[in-house]
């Protein structure tokens, strides 16, 4: 089943100049790109996507970063796209995160990890949200799947 997940290329890829390079190894795996912008993430929107994380001891640096300079926002599309996306971009700390990964392969450290993406499908949809209205977000017609041979 086809699922989308929200997935932001965090400041330091930005400034690391890695969101070509990320981009096209979503791509290259299959992933459907529906949405995507370059933003300056207000305050109010880098609380609102972490919002779960409000008391721990990590909040700060976490908002900190994300409002720290430019960062790339997106609407992904795959099969069971949250899990293979979480399981795509590696594991929170680059560190532990395998080689092949996003993160593995690019992250520096924490808060530094180049990217976020959404946990489960009701973060998903909680996430796109804050950063895209529905008109905003592609919808593919059936032929650019035959294209690629899904169905």
């Amino acid at each position: 089943m086809k699922e989308q997940s929200f997935v932001m290329l965090k400041p330091d890829a930005v400034a690391r100049g890695l969101v070509g390079e990320v981009l096209k190894r979503f791509e290259s795996k299959g992933f459907k790109i529906l949405a995507l912008k370059q933003i300056n993430m207000s305050k109010a929107q880098a609380e609102e996507l972490y919002a779960e994380h409000k008391g721990k001891p990590f909040y700060k640096s976490l908002i900190d970063l994300a409002t720290s300079g430019p960062c790339v926002v997106t609407v992904m599309e795959g099969v069971e796209g949250v899990q293979a996306i979480r399981d795509f971009i590696g594991k929170t700390n680059p560190r532990q995160a395998g080689a092949g990964t996003i993160r593995g392969d690019f992250g520096m450290g924490l808060p530094k990890n180049v990217i976020h993406a959404s946990d489960s499908v009701k973060s998903a949809k909680r996430e796109i949200p804050i950063y895209f209205k529905p008109e905003e977000i592609l919808k593919y017609a059936r032929c650019c799947d035959d294209w690629l041979g899904e169905e």
